[in-house]
């Protein structure tokens, strides 16, 4: 343990004085060869000489007066801009509302005329493939066989089209016409599927109106309940390498529009009977239910036989997020068949689930959904306790499994509670049935007609064509026909969708006006955010929404949960708060104050934050009215220049549309000087405001080298380059050669050091980072700089901003030498190694002629190493200091010098944990006979279509055919989404200088620690450890992959965030007839496709090989 004495306080308690009394012993007792530890007052006089150089250099190169009177001498040439707040957030709340306001109006066209086109369809008996004419997105699709050959494509009679390149799309497209997707595991041959191609083709007309009206429109989709998905403009369909099985109707979109929110119990029968391949069923059933819930949705699993107990640690219904059904995955796996089954005791437990008001639930839908083998309980007497007469919960069966039990009983249980029975007998049928009782919950929402047709917008969520991230507008379609009866029909049709790309919305906000910590963010009813900076979803293609909460995008606190809870309650407010955050680069914790401005988005879902920083609520307008002046202040960025002015960095920012951006800033630079040579500043193809302030910068910083960089000598000072960076856009490094070595970022907004340096006071070290497997290079060769900088505050007016960062960058080996010599006890007249000390004349050591015994360092306050005394440290400079004395650094987080923060990424992916293969063999699949082969009959049964299910299956469930468990929508072994935890050290509220023992007996070692002033450093000398027997815990600093159920969501559950669904539910309506209540699976297949498909089943099933994984979808 560490004890410890701070300056000018007296020991509280009796017992520390002996503590004190060994530190004080220790302290002025020489060590060998006539040397002491150096005294409390030795040491602040060391990190005063520290302070003294750095403020000398700083002044002397940084320029920071020079560069205000810069400013001052100019300000004819700029004006003082204010950002108000409130104004922005309603002007930008208001630009939001009118682009979702436009595609809602296409929205509405969409659904109304396709319930009319509907509505006129007759219906066709004997309609044909042939008799259709539509453009198959998937036609031209090439898909590879499980060995890498392209497999023959199926006969198509698509049309073909030609396609052009599309920036808005960032694909080709076809702007005539519409393109069809139908899921692989659907017949499009089928009676059903062909009159829905037959109708829906009128809907192109609309899409072609609809995109005349509106130019800046982007997908225009129908999803349809059979499964069909009609799509403009054309595209061919971007498909995995492997089996397509998109299906719309798992998409979130569809989901949230196609029915109102649920909260559902799932129960599932592990008894005896239930075994092998039937439970396997079952298993892959739950997961592929839980995929068609969504963050509106509320849901429990349980498993029951005699008694029913939960799968996992929710012990009430839990949000339908992403974290929560994936411990619902994990923990389905686990279930064991044993026992006898009682239907009662499953029933009642999710009776009790649905019944408990004391939790936070979606108070919409209720429905129990119990997966059997079958039984001959009816349970009646335990609906008529909990459910009847008025049937809230809606009950769904599901028979799994090849058995010959009475399937009666089950059918009764559904219809008998508004419900419906669905038949799983193979893999094949999972996908489908446990989707379509969606077609069930929105019966109320087709009786309750326009009530109904809300226009809803969804997360945010990547597109499967390739857009990137985008929102969806929702809105259903209904069938509006009725029957001989005039009975309206109940079946919802399917769901209209337009897709708004998220880069759209980000247009309208604004962005360098609000300097580089200010921004625009947004949030929708579960506090998810729409827009933030810290919004970067690292996987591409994934099926679920992109969920961050607001309080996982940044640093939770008090503060931020209530300004959350305002906005999701769709209030406006304003608030001054202290608050942490994180560094750009995510290695550092800042204290900052911010002003967050909010204000609901009108006609919508979501809710638009401001945040500013205090000196951000002015900035600087450049009006370079004087064209002289302009062509004069652009030669200062042009390559001949750099050599006498500095080398100058350009951000790579949209100053014009023609401008091509390039991640070369080389190259950009060159693209923006040819444009320049064609458009002038002022053009209005180009952002003024951007390209004013760029130029303007530019000279002001030529200023700066002109009065203060080129009269002075860099090597006198052991620099390597100085430098400035400004809001403008601009980074001058100089001289030209330190270009060669600049390792930050060309847009100042994006580089660590510029924001920091915006946000603390004084001067801001920032080493070269290095993780803990860092060797280090040969220093002779490789000149190691260490980067100082601090603000440049400006006062115009009154007005206070910090319009550019200025500062040096430290030749790391010469300021070590430099550090060696100011912490020691010599003079400039003294010369190294004339000081002698013996036992009779003692004298107190220092950091240059005691390295040997004497450790000191200066560590920033991220607890990161920037100087040492010790050679062999130098490689380490840039490391988290406990990977360079984890004893030290421990003693220092002890003793409060450093506090901890510790969040988590949930956006990050990682490298998929190899799976343990126990056995290869297929097992479980039945393989028909030769008679069966032969039999036209057996081809056209729901058992060989359920086969060709099965093998398409097969190859997404790759392990149902390996002794694993059944991992529902497999995915190729490539990088998957994961949580990453981080952990941040900053400097806590303790700034007394501290003498301290790290006490471990005959390995003791004493210590002093103390804040330099005016920089983010910490100033340590401490003794080297004379053994190694005292080890204590190593700090970890390094992001690491959380550990499973970190964060505890069993915990996080039973303090669930403040959310809100949506405001209207439809969940009952009086005239709902349920007489439809139940049937088996039925299939139409297609003999040739059967045919091919089942001589492939027939190879993987004697192959030694297992089918691979299909491609993420």
């Amino acid at each position: 343990m560490a004890m410890a004495a701070p300056t000018g306080s007296a020991a509280p308690v009796a017992p520390a004085l002996c503590g004190h009394l060994a530190l004080l012993l220790l302290l002025a007792a020489p060590a060998a060869h006539g040397y002491s530890f150096p005294q409390q007052h030795t040491m602040q006089y060391w990190a005063r000489r520290l302070e003294q150089e750095i403020d000398g250099v700083m002044r002397i190169f940084g320029g920071v007066q020079q560069l205000r009177k810069i400013y001052d001498d100019n300000k004819s040439l700029f004006e003082v801009k204010e950002n108000v707040p409130r104004k922005l957030v309603e002007k930008v709340a208001g630009d939001i509302e009118s682009l979702l306001a436009k595609k809602v109006r296409a929205l509405k066209r969409l659904a109304n005329a396709a319930e009319k086109f509907q509505k006129a369809h007759h219906w066709q008996d004997n309609i044909r493939e042939e008799d259709i004419e539509y453009y198959d997105s998937k036609a031209d699709t090439e898909y590879d066989d499980p060995d890498g050959e392209e497999i023959e494509r199926e006969k198509s009679n698509s049309l073909k089209l030609e396609f052009t390149d599309d920036d808005n799309f960032k694909t080709k497209v076809n702007y005539s016409y519409a393109a069809v997707q139908i899921p692989t595991d659907i017949y499009k041959g089928s009676t059903v599927i062909l009159n829905e191609l037959n109708w829906t083709q009128a809907l192109e007309d609309v899409f072609i109106e609809n995109r005349k009206e509106d130019p800046s429109l982007l997908w225009q989709v129908f999803g349809s309940a059979t499964g069909v998905t009609r799509y403009y403009p054309a595209t061919p369909w971007r498909a995995p390498n492997k089996i397509d099985l998109y299906d719309v109707r798992r998409r979130p979109w569809y989901i949230q529009g196609a029915s109102s929110p649920k909260d559902m119990v799932i129960i599932v029968d592990v008894s005896g009977s239930v075994s092998g391949l039937t439970l396997k069923l079952m298993k892959t059933s739950v997961y592929e239910m839980l995929d068609t819930l969504s963050d509106d949705d509320y849901v429990n699993v349980a498993s029951f036989n005699e008694k029913a107990k939960p799968v996992s640690c929710f012990k009430h219904l839990v949000q339908a997020n992403i974290r929560n059904k994936k411990v619902f995955k994990e923990d389905v796996q686990g279930m064991v068949a044993k026992g006898t089954t009682d239907y009662k005791a499953g029933f009642e437990y999710a009776f009790d689930q649905l019944q408990n008001s004391n939790i936070t639930r979606a108070n919409c839908n209720k429905m129990i959904m119990m997966f059997t083998d079958g039984g001959e309980d009816r349970v009646q007497d335990v609906f008529e306790k909990y459910n009847w007469p008025n049937k809230t919960v809606r009950v769904f069966t599901f028979s799994v499994g090849q058995h010959n039990y009475d399937v009666t009983p089950l059918q009764w249980m559904a219809c008998a509670n508004k419900g419906y029975y669905f038949e799983i007998p193979s893999i094949g049928a999972i996908r489908i049935n446990t989707q379509e009782y969606l077609d069930v919950l929105g019966r109320p929402m087709v009786l309750a007609g326009n009530r109904a047709k809300q226009v809803q917008w969804t997360n945010v969520y990547q597109d499967a064509l390739g857009l990137g991230l985008v929102v969806t507008g929702t809105l259903p379609v209904f069938n509006l026909t009725e029957d001989s009866s005039d009975r309206k029909n109940q079946l919802i049709l399917g769901v209209m969708g337009i897709d708004v790309a998220l880069n759209d919305i980000k247009r309208l906000t604004p962005r360098y006006n609000l300097g580089a910590n200010g921004y625009v963010f947004a949030i929708d009813l579960n506090g998810y955010v729409l827009l933030h900076p810290n919004l970067q979803p690292q996987i591409i293609n994934f099926r679920e929404p992109v969920t961050l909460d607001f309080l996982d995008a940044e640093l939770e606190d008090e503060n931020k949960e209530e300004i959350r809870r305002s906005m999701i309650d769709g209030n406006d407010g304003q608030r001054f708060i202290k608050t942490l955050i994180k560094s750009l680069d995510e290695q550092y914790i800042d204290e900052v104050f911010r002003t967050y401005t909010w204000a609901p988005i009108k006609s919508t879902n979501y809710s638009l934050g401001l945040v500013l920083p205090p000196y951000s609520t002015y900035y600087i307008q450049a009006n370079l009215s004087d064209q002289i002046l302009q062509v004069k202040y652009f030669e200062y960025l042009l390559p001949n220049s750099f050599e006498s002015e500095g080398h100058v960095f350009i951000a790579p920012r949209e100053y014009c549309k023609d401008l091509d951006l390039s991640d070369n800033n080389t190259e950009f630079l060159e693209n923006f000087i040819a444009l320049m040579e064609k458009v002038t500043p002022d053009s209005k193809q180009c952002d003024n405001f951007l390209l004013h302030n760029l130029i303007l910068d530019t000279g002001i910083t030529q200023q700066l080298v002109d009065q203060v960089w080129k009269d002075q000598d860099l090597n006198t000072y052991s620099l390597l380059a100085v430098f400035a960076a400004t809001d403008g856009g601009i980074t001058r490094v100089f001289p030209n050669k330190a270009a060669d070595d600049w390792e930050e970022e060309p847009e100042p907004f994006n580089a660590s050091f510029y924001r920091r340096s915006l946000d603390n006071k004084g001067y801001i070290f920032k080493p070269p980072y290095r993780d803990a497997g860092y060797r280090g290079l040969d220093l002779e060769n490789n000149t190691i700089g260490i980067l100082v900088s601090t603000a440049v505050e400006l006062s115009i007016g009154g007005k206070t901003l910090k319009p550019a960062v200025v500062g040096v960058k430290l030749d790391l080996e010469a300021w070590a030498e430099k550090f060696k010599v100011l912490a020691s006890n010599r003079t400039d007249k003294d010369q190294l190694g004339t000081r002698r000390c013996d036992p009779s004349s003692s004298c107190e050591m220092d950091c240059e002629a005691n390295n040997k015994d004497l450790i000191c360092v200066l560590i920033d306050d991220g607890g990161f190493l920037v100087l040492s005394n010790q050679e062999d440290h130098w490689y380490q400079v840039g490391k988290f200091f406990s990977e360079v004395d984890a004893n030290l650094m421990s003693a220092l987080y002890n003793n409060s010098f450093y506090a901890r923060k510790e969040s988590y990424d949930f956006q990050s992916v990682c490298a998929p944990e190899a799976p343990s293969n126990t056995g290869a063999a297929p097992r479980g699949v039945f393989v028909p006979t030769v008679a069966d082969l032969l039999s036209l009959a057996w081809w056209t049964s729901a058992a060989a279509w359920s086969l060709f299910q099965q093998f398409l299956y097969s190859l997404t469930y790759s392990s149902w055919f390996q002794t694993e468990e059944v991992v529902g929508d497999g995915m190729e072994a490539r990088e998957t989404s994961c949580i990453m935890k981080q952990t941040q050290y900053y400097f806590s509220t303790v700034n007394a200088t501290y003498n301290a023992i790290i006490d471990c007996g005959n390995c003791s070692r004493l210590f002093h620690a103390q804040r330099l002033a005016n920089t983010n450093l910490l100033f340590v000398v401490a003794d080297k450890p004379l053994c190694s027997q005292c080890e204590s815990v190593k700090l970890l600093q390094a992001e690491v992959r959380a550990p499973p159920r970190d964060p505890n969501q069993c915990e996080l559950v039973d303090r669930p965030r403040y959310r809100k669904g949506p405001h209207i539910c439809f969940d009952y309506n009086a005239t709902e007839d349920t007489s439809d209540c139940g049937r088996g699976a039925s299939f139409s297949p297609s003999l040739g496709v059967l045919l091919s498909l089942q001589l492939l089943l027939l190879y993987s099933s004697t192959s030694r090989h297992p089918l691979p994984p299909a491609a993420c979808l």
